[in-house]
């Protein structure tokens, strides 16, 4: 496998971002892999995940925010979110044109992702994975975080935790339920960072991804 630093431009009001780009020897798709609102791609989930994605032939860009990169607490208004996924998901087709691109995230970076592919939806994206979608805030059940799905046009994953505080387990079946190309697969007994009690979430997330994968070809 190869581990290699990068930078990647968004814009000139934004300026530019770090990244960390995994690919693995014999890779078969590539994704963007946006962090969650409270820690950056460095993260210990991020690398984690990152690694055992590259075990499956999975290869991954995962960036820093702008907020992040500029160690600010604060995560950033979605235009400039938008912007940054848009920007990574255009880094990953010019690095790999011919291996299959998704989009992907942890919590806010799987949203912020998704909105950005519910106004805009480059042909070259084949699909996007949730590693948790933060459907509410925790004690806050709703559902309008979701709006925006319907309008996104490409195959979506929801990998999340049946004890999911961002997530209450009827309200995000309801809502795949609802989306003809989402599919939702329960990690038993997760909470929203992954955790499960005597296990490693790492590989069930990978494995699930990868065998989702393997069913859109």
């Amino acid at each position: 496998m190869n581990t290699r630093s990068l930078t990647f431009h968004v814009s000139e009001s934004i300026g530019s971002v770090s990244a960390k780009l995994e690919v693995p020897d014999k890779m078969n798709y590539i994704l963007t892999l946006a962090h969650g609102a409270g820690a950056g791609m460095n993260h210990t989930f991020m690398v984690g995940l990152a690694k055992a994605l590259a075990k499956e032939r999975i290869g991954t860009l995962r960036f820093n925010f702008p907020y992040m990169e500029q160690k600010k607490r604060r995560p950033d208004v979605p235009a400039v979110a938008h912007a940054t996924v848009e920007a990574a998901l255009h880094e990953v087709h010019k690095l790999f044109p011919d291996v299959p691109a998704f989009a992907s995230g942890k919590s806010f970076g799987g949203r912020m992702s998704s909105q950005f592919l519910a106004l805009q939806s480059p042909d070259f994206v084949k699909g996007i994975i949730f590693f948790g979608f933060p459907l509410h805030p925790a004690g806050k059940p709703g559902t309008e975080r979701a709006d925006h799905l319907k309008n996104v046009s490409v195959p979506m994953l929801f990998l999340q935790g049946t004890r999911d505080e961002l997530a209450t387990w009827s309200l995000i079946t309801e809502v795949c339920s609802g989306l003809p190309r989402a599919t939702l697969v329960p990690l038993e007994r997760a909470n929203h960072a992954f955790y499960i009690p005597k296990s490693d979430a790492w590989p069930i997330l990978a494995s699930e991804t990868a065998r989702w994968l393997g069913r859109l070809n």
